[in-house]
């Protein structure tokens, strides 16, 4: 919160979380709302026109009558009691004891065994043959930071295979969120699950921790202070799709991180496996101004511009110093085969609700790409 950094973590102690679920639960003004990654996607897509949506996950009673009807739940995948996430929302300035949030975020809690299990990826996976899907979208990887290391180990196997199972040429997305434990991390990356999937999104947390979990560019930092640099994220992300994405040598799949920090969004793309990247980008910027400030569109009185004027495109190489342009905000720059589409936010100043937007922004970034098939 001092940082008003987004954070999730697993609440070990069951009764007390559920204590404290019952209590949040049954308070007057309550709000229930759509929770989990997957199941937050899928609310936009099928927001989007005539998408038909397939979600697999623990679904109890409450979360099914909440979902719209174009989102389709396999038998398999009901259960008998909903799992709850506790959301703790802060806007900026807020105070707790010493602390002041620099801005609006939140943080979340759980204990939530059957999505960190990943207990409906088998049955996910068996119900693609009949579904016949255009894009998969994973996610809860970072679930498992409540399970033993054993565990952990067993299912992240079982993990890959399932995602091998999925037939060739259809789009695999990878949602990452937020995680404390690096071993895990480390074996995200280096058990193949990055070079099986085709995309990746993920917020500045999640970039600055895989990097220090691999390794990678600029691991020495410690954490981000104000707004991320665009060189250093950006060194990043293409060392991600350097090291672990598709090219000649590599039999990798991975070809696209779609990166969002609360001032702008990057999206990267390995060249000629992509299309529409300017649109993509820009309308997972626009559903961010929008959906913080819960208007239908952008209110130009609530929102404010948080992105730097200028930059640098890389710390490590040769990058070229961009100004921001207003008429043309979305700013391209390629790197070795690796193009770069940067675009700044129209942050909602004082907004409704922050949980979920990550999701919506990468929703809508997948919504407008194109992939081409090979």
């Amino acid at each position: 919160m001092g940082k008003g950094a987004a954070a999730e973590r697993f609440f070990s102690d069951k009764e007390t979380f559920h204590n404290i679920a019952q209590i949040a639960s049954e308070f007057p003004g309550a709000q229930h709302y759509v929770g989990g990654n997957a199941a937050l996607i899928g609310q936009k897509f099928a927001a989007n026109s005539d998408l038909k949506v397939l979600l697999c996950g623990p679904v109890g009673p409450k979360l099914h009558e909440l979902l719209d009807d174009s989102v389709f739940v396999p038998p398999e995948s009901l259960q008998e009691v909903d799992e709850f996430h506790l959301i703790l929302e802060y806007q900026a300035g807020e105070e707790w004891g010493q602390l002041k949030a620099p801005h609006a975020n939140r943080f979340i809690f759980s204990h939530d065994l059957s999505n960190g299990a990943m207990n409906m990826l088998e049955v996910f996976v068996s119900s693609l043959e009949e579904f016949q899907p255009d894009l998969v979208v994973l996610s809860g990887l970072h679930m498992m930071e409540g399970q033993s290391k054993e565990f952990q180990r067993k299912r992240l196997l079982e993990v890959m295979t399932s995602i091998s199972d999925i037939p060739t040429g259809i789009p695999v997305h990878l949602e990452l969120a937020s995680m404390t434990n690096r071993e895990l991390m480390s074996s995200i990356v280096h058990q193949q699950v990055f070079s099986a999937v085709t995309s990746l999104g993920l917020n500045e947390q999640e970039l600055l921790f895989l990097s220090q979990s691999a390794s990678g560019p600029h691991s020495s930092l410690s954490s981000w202070t104000g707004v991320p640099d665009v060189g250093v994220v950006s060194d990043i992300l293409f060392w991600i799709l350097k090291e672990h994405g598709k090219s000649e040598s590599r039999a990798s799949d991975l070809t696209r991180i779609h990166f969002h920090t609360l001032a702008y969004h990057i999206l990267a793309t390995v060249d000629g496996h992509w299309a529409n990247q300017l649109a993509a980008v820009a309308a997972g910027a626009r559903v961010a101004g929008t959906q913080a400030c819960a208007t239908e569109t952008i209110d130009t009185r609530r929102v404010s511009l948080k992105a730097p004027r200028e930059f640098m495109t890389s710390r490590s190489a040769a990058g070229s110093r961009v100004m921001l342009n207003p008429n043309e905000p979305v700013v391209e720059w390629h790197r070795e085969g690796v193009s770069f589409h940067f675009t700044p936010v129209l942050v909602c100043k004082d907004p409704v609700r922050t949980v979920g937007l990550g999701d919506a922004i990468s929703a809508e970034g997948l919504f407008y790409s194109e992939v081409h098939s090979h």
